[in-house]
């Protein structure tokens, strides 16, 4: 993994995909799974967060087209 500071809010990460997979599926377990003292805000947030890299994923072209 690598992380890379574009301006003062933003990062760029570069992962390996088996890195990203990782992480996904721990926020997947959170956002479902997520223990009662956790605010509602945060779940919240973390399933926009899942929704955009869905949505992301679904808008890649296939492996080999680029």
């Amino acid at each position: 993994m690598k992380l890379e500071r574009q301006r003062r809010t933003v990062v760029r990460a570069t992962f390996h995909i088996y890195e990203l997979a990782a992480l996904v599926a721990a926020a997947r377990y959170v956002a479902e799974a997520a223990p009662p003292d956790m605010p509602a805000e945060s779940v919240s947030s973390l399933r926009e967060l899942l929704a955009d890299y869905d949505t992301q994923m679904a808008n890649l072209p296939p492996l080999g087209t680029t």
